[in-house]
């Protein structure tokens, strides 16, 4: 019995030592095995080979994913056709080198096709993603018998090879899951299309679904260039051994890989954003109707800045005029009529183009760029050529299409594309490049009228101007570059989300690095975000004549089209919410930093209200909206909602009431009406944020409800303000009581409920750098929230300052 028993603990230490090692280890040997359960992890802890089972089904199946992802993200499945009902999955390497997944350890759903051997087989997990069979005995992972990127699923990961070894025939090429839940192949496939020349096609079936279009030596043809973004490099190989695609990683820390997806019929590639631990699209194909196989039929151009969206080829017109007009396009185009290939038909450059499709391709790579043309001009069934010449890939040489043009899709960036030259009629070429030529200096002729005008109007202009007043010349030069879109393009990575610093109500802000090595904050104004060429002026005219340390500074603009955006000076620290909320950055603002951070803001709003050529009410003063320059000096920023008054003025009219709900002030918040004292209530909400480092909106208390201004207004009325101060700072004695007490005084005096009793700027200022003696503070805003809130119905007198300039909009808050 005791034997027994001893020989019971012995065989379970076995079994546990076995599966321990299975899963702390990269590799499986023939004595080892993987159960359902299990994981095997690579290396460097970036993938994980186990079981799963896909969306709502119960089934389950081996397959690898990402290691450590909050949603699990699987990249390969391996018997994808032949799914397991219950958890007895077990996968095994056999001494031969064959891999084997079997159930019940009998049956087996799926196993490798390998015929190599190796002495010491063993299964081993990269940290690419790739799970190879090679030989234990040998430490070169190159040297494997067996890889699965060589077997891909519905995901292309960086270093696999999609594409066709031209000396077996082996196909490498991605197939989409059939749902979420079925990972088994659908009909939606991507790979290389060989017919006359190779390029990239998405196939539904047997059908062609889009195509990539020729290799150009940098890119696609088909394919917006992209060779500048900031992830991700790539390369199309064609040679007599292989064609093939693959990608590589520019920064190894990001990950980035594309999927092939049924439901929505795209190709999509994504990059995973570490700060909110989510996948994010970066590109996907197709991205138009212009991406849809053959949309403008036999002959037809397609291009989505043109209204049609489909144009005839010179020398065609529409099949099916009819349904043409009523956007059918499945006709296509044919000749105007015949063509005389004896008399001389000129070939018509069309630039930027993506290629026509290759099924009536015709390749010579030995041919030079003469030839090409004598070769095509000969013969009257050549339709179209091009000669391609770049040494990255390979696939140098001339190529001629016969028959119908079909795909071809218009480009807008000289950076897109390529020449492609049509056959045409010599009979109606000439006269319409002599019509050409006359309209070119007709126009050329009234442009040089037009010109002689605008300068006589500029000079009386100008005459008048250097008249008036220097005070009165709101329009004088502001000092701003015009940035080209290109530029901002390449300086930000083609907006990279690598280079996002942030999210704004009107749209996101990118970092960029111009091509002198300055470093650049660009916000692109979001189209739906309702900040529209008015707020764009509004916030280019203010800034630019703004100059204060504690004010962000504008350094140009941009608008190229419909998109506007403002370039701004960096702010290396980001905003002061990434600081003060996060329970490890927020140990760098000790106390004598955050009370430089608040007198800074304070000078920033004085300036605005008081000492600027305009009162400017900033009416969204928050903490993301201060940011940090690389002393941790705040600067304000985000202009977009700011309002004026003239010196003239007290009061103004605007049709929309935005800002932030948690520092609006109540009188704004409910009625519209704006002031001053609203930034001043909005600067209190800040100052208070600051200490205690718990923000006002979605505050917690454990065992009292309300925001920060109420728990501040308790602790305050309980006789112990300093309860509210950030713990960081009484843990490490950085609170020096009677400065920080003031402070806190100076906070619920902003936050006040009627703004008649806030202070003004110029008073907090002169508050926080001096000992004067302070008033108690009434009852904040926004206090209890089961309680109803009266507002003001007028503005009266009082408080610190004579003034309280109001305003009555629309509630439209974001």
């Amino acid at each position: 019995m005791e034997m027994g028993f001893y020989f019971y603990v012995l065989c379970c230490f076995l079994i546990f030592s076995k599966a321990s090692t299975a899963t702390d280890s990269d590799t499986i040997s023939v004595s080892e095995s993987l159960a359902d359960g299990m994981a095997l992890v690579s290396n460097g802890g970036s993938f994980a080979l186990g079981f799963f089972s896909p969306g709502s089904s119960n089934n389950r199946y081996l397959g690898i994913w990402y290691h450590n992802h909050p949603n699990q993200t699987v990249v390969w499945v391996a018997n994808r056709m032949n799914p397991i009902n219950d958890s007895t999955g077990v996968l095994k390497i056999e001494s031969s080198g064959r891999v084997v997944l079997q159930v019940q350890n009998t049956t087996a759903v799926w196993s490798t096709n390998t015929t190599a051997s190796v002495e010491n087989p063993v299964l081993q997990l990269l940290d690419s993603g790739n799970l190879l069979v090679r030989d234990g005995n040998d430490s070169n992972p190159e040297n494997y018998i067996w890889q699965s990127f060589d077997y891909p699923s519905d995901t292309m990961l960086p270093g696999m090879k999609i594409g066709i070894d031209l000396r077996t025939g082996f196909d490498r090429r991605l197939t989409a899951w059939k749902n979420w839940d079925d990972p088994s192949p659908a009909d939606l496939t991507y790979g290389v299309e060989l017919e006359g020349g190779p390029e990239m096609v998405i196939m539904k079936g047997s059908d062609k679904y889009s195509l990539s279009g020729l290799w150009i030596g940098n890119g696609f043809s088909g394919i917006r260039n992209v060779r500048d973004n900031l992830i991700y490099d790539y390369v199309f190989v064609w040679n007599e051994n292989e064609v093939y695609y693959i990608f590589s990683l520019k920064n190894k820390s990001v990950l980035s890989r594309v999927v092939l997806n049924q439901t929505e019929s795209v190709r999509k590639r994504y990059a995973w954003n570490p700060e909110t631990q989510t996948w994010e699209m970066f590109s996907k194909r197709p991205s138009d109707d212009c991406d849809l196989y053959g949309h403008c039929g036999p002959n037809g151009n397609c291009d989505n800045n043109e209204l049609p969206v489909c144009q005839c080829l010179t020398a065609f017109t529409p099949k099916w005029p009819e349904r043409w007009k009523s956007s059918d396009y499945s006709g296509g185009c044919v000749l105007s009529k015949p063509l005389n290939c004896q008399s001389g038909d000129p070939f018509i450059t069309l630039r930027r183009v993506k290629s026509p499709d290759i099924k009536n391709l015709w390749v010579n790579k030995a041919m030079n760029i003469k030839e090409c043309e004598a070769q095509c001009r000969r013969n009257c069934s050549c339709m179209a050529y091009t000669y391609l010449n770049f040494t990255k890939g390979g696939g140098s040489g001339c190529y001629m299409w016969f028959g119908d043009l079909v795909d071809i899709k218009q480009f807008q960036s000289d950076s897109d594309g390529m020449e492609l030259y049509i056959r045409g009629y010599a009979s109606e070429t000439e006269p319409k490049e002599k019509a050409k030529l006359k309209a070119a200096i007709i126009l050329a002729t009234v442009i040089a009228a037009l010109l002689g005008f605008l300068l006589v109007v500029c000079y009386i202009l100008r005459s008048r101007r250097k008249l008036k007043a220097k005070d009165e010349d709101e329009d004088e030069d502001l000092e701003l570059v015009v940035f080209e879109f290109g530029t901002i393009t390449k300086a930000t990575g083609t907006f990279s989300f690598c280079n996002k610093l942030g999210q704004g109500g009107f749209g996101p802000v990118y970092k960029g690095t111009l091509a002198n090595g300055q470093e650049i904050a660009v916000k692109r104004l979001s189209k739906s975000s309702g900040q529209g060429s008015n707020e764009f002026k509004n916030e280019v005219k203010l800034i630019a004549k703004l100059q204060h340390r504690n004010l962000v500074r504008l350094l140009g603009y941009c608008i190229h089209g419909d998109e506007r955006m403002l370039v701004y000076e960096y702010m290396p620290n980001r905003s002061l919410d990434s600081f003060i909320f996060d329970q490890t950055k927020r140990k760098v603002l000790n106390w004598s930093k955050r009370f430089q951070i608040i007198c800074g803001i304070a000078r920033g709003l004085l300036y605005l209200h008081q000492d600027s050529r305009l009162r400017i009410i900033h009416r969204d003063l928050k903490a993301s909206n201060v940011l940090l320059d690389s002393e941790m000096n705040p600067k304000i920023s985000d202009f977009g909602m700011a309002k004026t008054f003239r010196g003239d003025q007290t009061e103004a009219n605007t049709n929309r009431v935005v800002g932030t709900y948690g520092y609006m002030a109540p009188e704004y918040a409910t009625d519209g009406l704006f002031s001053v004292k609203s930034d001043v209530f909005s600067f209190g909400i800040v100052l208070l944020e600051v200490i205690s480092g718990r923000k006002n909106r979605g505050f917690y208390h454990a065992n009292r409800s309300g925001n920060l201004i109420e728990h501040a207004w308790r602790l305050w009325t309980e006789g112990n303000p300093s309860g509210i101060v950030d713990e960081f700072l009484v843990e490490t004695g950085d609170q020096p009581e009677p400065e920080l007490l003031r402070c806190i005084h100076i906070g619920l005096l902003c936050v006040q409920q009627h703004p008649e009793e806030r202070p003004c700027m110029s008073a907090v200022v002169l508050m926080l750098g001096s000992r004067s003696e302070l008033h108690s503070p009434k009852q904040p805003g926004f206090l209890f929230h089961n309680k109803p809130f009266v507002p003001v119905s007028s503005p009266g007198n009082g408080g610190l300052c004579s003034r309280n300039e109001l305003s009555l909009s629309t509630l439209e808050a974001r």
